[in-house]
């Protein structure tokens, strides 16, 4: 976004940048040429005076040597035309005086603007001087032809054109666009640094309020905005957002209390109720009683697990402990030799494969053991005598730790396999499996809070691989 913005910013400051210098730039041109005109023209008036008192030879002397002395001062060629077309007098050589040439003889062949010079020429000759020339810019014209009438209204007896080089009046141009164009830039750049203070001004508490809702996505139910910079409407929006993640966090954590407090209180009378059910069993002689009587037993303590799955769910929900380091490989080798003999009463086998040493992750403490004792006690539970079950570890190709738990056994529908993360979900062919449908959704948790993911899906040809991963170190 502050991309984004600063992009538009610059876009925006460019355009105007553009729009004042551009026109100042060519404005200039046009002064520095109005200027050149003024200059030159006065020189051609003063030689049409000559010419028009121009009677004897000396006369015509005069003028020769007048004209000479300024062609040779600045470059420039002249000539004096009569109302035929015949040159009068001429001075000057190099392009300057072939343009001159040119525009008395009416060619429009030669370089330098002749075919404007053309012009100039035979508005003098109609009493019109010239009055305009094209702008000047550092890149031409190279030349100017101007003309002035000998005589003035009924009388006019000929012309002065005069072809000027524009080398200094195009060198003073340059200049002052460089000038222009340098001091565009620095203004370009001080803008751009304010609006980048400014992008940065706007954005600060928009960035902070992003990471705060990251945070609490993750499950950090304590994290706030701290950025008190910006406009007040984005200020007012902060303390409104803690406002809301603090109530937020305090209804979640009275749910979560709530469901702990419960679990633990009824655990105490549920323990009681079993001790006194078990004393009334001596007592109830054989029969529909006594068969009524274990029916009730073992729903106590299924009702008993399911307590207790609760209040280790609630604990993990509402843990404060920090991620840390942690060797994955190691603990998937000490869970899985603790699980061997029950694996083996079950008559299921239990193999680890691929165990990759050294593999590390960052989660919770004991995370990588936690997860995989729940999956081990879900695929001892459901899988039939007889079946195998894998553990394989390996590194993802992004480095995080992946530990794979698969079995050959029944398996589940392809439309169930999403509700085997959900609490207390169970398959109908599954239902009366001691358990109290919270193992994986425990997992489950414990993996998001430590950056990772538990994945389910089924195995081929049948059976079901669950995969966990947790982030690298």
């Amino acid at each position: 976004m502050r991309r984004r913005l600063l992009a538009v910013l610059m876009v925006l400051m460019g355009a105007a940048a553009l729009l004042l210098c551009v026109p100042l730039a060519d404005a200039y041109a046009r002064g520095r040429t109005e200027h050149l005109l003024l200059q030159r023209r006065s020189e051609a008036v003063r030689f049409a005076d000559l010419a028009d008192r121009m009677r004897t030879a000396a006369d015509r002397a005069e003028l020769s040597a007048e004209i000479s002395r300024y062609a040779q001062l600045y470059g420039a060629g002249v000539v004096v035309v009569d109302t035929a077309g015949a040159t009068v007098a001429r001075a000057g050589t190099g392009p300057a005086a072939a343009a001159a040439t040119d525009a008395a003889t009416d060619s429009d062949t030669a370089a330098g603007g002749a075919s404007d010079g053309a012009d100039a020429r035979r508005r003098a000759l109609t009493g019109r001087s010239t009055d305009r020339l094209p702008t000047l810019r550092p890149w031409g014209p190279r030349t100017v032809v101007l003309a002035e009438p000998v005589g003035r209204d009924e009388r006019v007896s000929g012309a002065v054109l005069m072809a000027v080089p524009t080398d200094a009046a195009r060198r003073d141009v340059a200049v002052r666009w460089s000038f222009i164009a340098a001091g565009a830039l620095a203004a370009f750049a001080a803008a751009a640094l304010v609006a980048a203070g400014i992008a940065r001004w706007l954005l600060r508490p928009v960035l902070d309020l992003d990471r705060t809702v990251e945070r609490l996505t993750a499950g950090s139910l304590q994290a706030r905005a701290v950025s008190d910079t910006g406009p007040p409407e984005l200020r007012h929006l902060r303390q409104h957002f803690n406002t809301m993640a603090q109530a937020m966090a305090d209804s979640i954590g009275r749910q979560r209390d709530f469901v702990a407090d419960a679990s633990h209180q009824l655990r105490n009378p549920l323990a009681t109720l079993v001790l006194q059910l078990e004393n009334v069993e001596p007592h109830i002689a054989p029969g529909p009683g006594l068969t009524e009587h274990s029916r009730a037993l073992d729903e106590a303590e299924r009702l008993e697990e399911l307590l207790d799955g609760l209040l280790a769910l609630a604990r993990v929900e509402s843990g404060t402990a920090e991620l840390g380091d942690q060797d994955v490989a190691r603990a998937v080798r000490d869970r899985v030799t603790a699980w061997e003999p029950v694996f083996g009463a079950a008559g299921v086998e239990l193999v680890a494969t691929g165990l990759a040493e050294g593999l590390r992750a960052r989660a919770l403490p004991d995370a990588a053991g936690r997860i995989l004792d729940a999956l081990l006690d879900n695929a001892a539970k459901f899988v039939p005598h007889g079946r195998r079950v894998e553990v394989h570890t390996a590194y993802a190709p992004d480095g995080c730790a992946v530990v794979r738990v698969a079995d050959d056994g029944p398996g589940v529908p392809a439309e169930q396999l999403a509700l085997l993360l959900r609490r207390f979900a169970r398959a109908p062919q599954h239902q009366n499996v001691p358990g109290s449908g919270l193992g994986l959704a425990i997992a489950e948790e414990i993996a998001r809070i430590s950056g990772g993911r538990l994945a389910v899906s089924g195995n081929e040809p049948h059976g079901l691989v669950v995969e966990l991963r947790l982030p690298p170190p």
